[in-house]
């Protein structure tokens, strides 16, 4: 399985890595929160190598963003 890490950067952007790659979501810093396209629309943004784990991805940022108090939102 995908092990995804999770690292804040500026310009407001949440790293998302792993061994396959990494790619930026939108993270403000405002209202500190994290925005993930929703499943039906993350296969026209996500890199190539990424359009399958949605479902990882969503389960591993709940679980990041509830350990960090930060509200998880879809875009």
């Amino acid at each position: 399985m995908v092990q995804f890490e999770f690292r804040p950067q500026w310009k407001e952007e949440l790293l998302c890595s792993c061994a396959l790659g990494s790619f930026t979501l939108d993270m403000p810093m405002g209202v500190m929160s994290v925005y993930l396209p929703i499943k039906a629309g993350w296969h026209e943004v996500a890199p190539p190598w990424a359009s399958e784990l949605w479902d990882t991805l969503h389960h591993q940022l709940h679980a990041w963003c509830e350990e960090k108090k930060i509200p998880l939102y879809f875009c």
